[in-house]
Formats: structure tokens, sequence, C-alpha cells
């Protein structure tokens, strides 16, 4: 079994698991807004991919908002296609647990998702949030367009000076272009809709952006 210190760097190449071909088989619908989980969605919506902790609570977080579409819950950014909740947790995949956000941006702007996501969590730990440690755990903004890229830059540059004035260190943010996304098993999908009492590990700052 990978130790700790394994599951806080990202796998190379070589050992990296290899996975499969075959993709997630997913819902057709959101188990709390009755949206499709999967493309195609309306033309007036766009894409928002965020990384913030266990994805459980991040989900909720999101599908909550008013001008959110359909959210569902994934893996990217790693080295195993297709990968399994087991296989990502096992630190040899390289994978982060992201929430893809839906959403209309003529009801909610990105610079609202963003507030939601500096807000409710700890950007500044590194590879794991709160006690769940793991690459699967660490901060990101992945992005879909320049203009996105613009205002997740800015919003991060202006919470680490609110940050910094309360305390806390540097944002260990990622933020990159969004890579490919491995829909998660279909039991991960509205988690906390289907089981209230789940488990919920996010915990903010109490730090307030913008």
């Amino acid at each position: 079994m990978p130790g700790l210190k394994t599951k806080q760097s990202m796998p190379s190449p070589e050992v990296a698991l290899k996975g499969r071909m075959t993709a997630m088989p997913v819902p057709d619908r959101h188990f709390v807004l009755g949206s499709p989980l999967a493309p195609p969605f309306p033309a007036h919506c766009a894409l928002a991919l965020f990384g913030l902790g266990c994805f459980w609570g991040a989900e909720r977080k999101y599908w909550q908002l008013s001008g959110v579409y359909s959210t569902s819950v994934g893996y990217v950014a790693g080295l195993t296609p297709n990968p399994t909740y087991e296989e990502v947790c096992s630190g040899l995949t390289g994978h982060n647990e992201v929430v893809r956000v839906v959403f209309a941006p003529g009801q909610i702007q990105f610079s609202e998702l963003l507030k939601v996501f500096w807000e409710a969590h700890n950007p500044t730990q590194g590879m794991r949030q709160g006690n769940d440690v793991g690459t699967q755990y660490r901060s990101a903004v992945y992005v879909y367009d320049d203009a996105q890229m613009a205002t997740a830059i800015d919003s991060r540059d202006g919470f680490q000076r609110v940050l910094k004035a309360a305390g806390y260190g540097a944002i260990t943010t990622e933020v990159m272009v969004a890579p490919k996304y491995y829909y998660a098993e279909a039991y991960h999908q509205q988690y906390l809709a289907k089981n209230p009492g789940g488990y919920c590990g996010l915990g903010g700052t109490g730090v307030t952006c913008g």
C-alpha cells in the first residue's frame, strides 16, 4: 500500500495505474435538479471545474446556487484513463476529485462561482484538505477559456492578499486549462442528497472573498 508521503506527490508515468478504455456509466439525470449529467447541454450554458477537497461536499455547494443548470463529480489532471475511486485514492493515478458545474452566465457569473470556491475550503494546504490527505484533495481551478483564466488569476491574487492579512500562508491552488474530465461512479453523483447524513470534510478559512 502506498504510504502517506507517496499519496501527497504526483506519481510518475512509470508507476501510474494503467486504467481502462471504458468510460464510467453515469445516471441520465441529476438527482436534485433533474437536468442531464452529460452533454449536450443548452447553448446558453457554460462549464466550470473546481477541486476543493472531497467532491461530495463541493458538489452540494454548487447545485444549491441559482443559475446552476447541472453538476457532476469526477476525476481530472492525472495519468490514468477512466480511473475508479479506489484507484484515485491509492495515490497512483495523480487525479484530483472535482466538481463540474454547468451554469448560465446570464444568471450567475463565473466570478460568483469562484467566490464560493475560495470561501468553501482552505486553498493553502497543498495535497490535502483538512484531514483528507492525498493528491486528489488538492485545490484547483480548471478553466475553459481565456476569460475564465484571467478571472481566476485575478480572483486568486486578490484572495491571497486577504488571506495574508488574516495570517494565512501562500495559496497552493493550481490554475490551468481544463484537462479531460472522467465521471466518477454513479453512487458519488449528488452523494449528499442521497445520503443527507454523509461525510463532508469541507471547511473554509472564515475569510471572505470579495
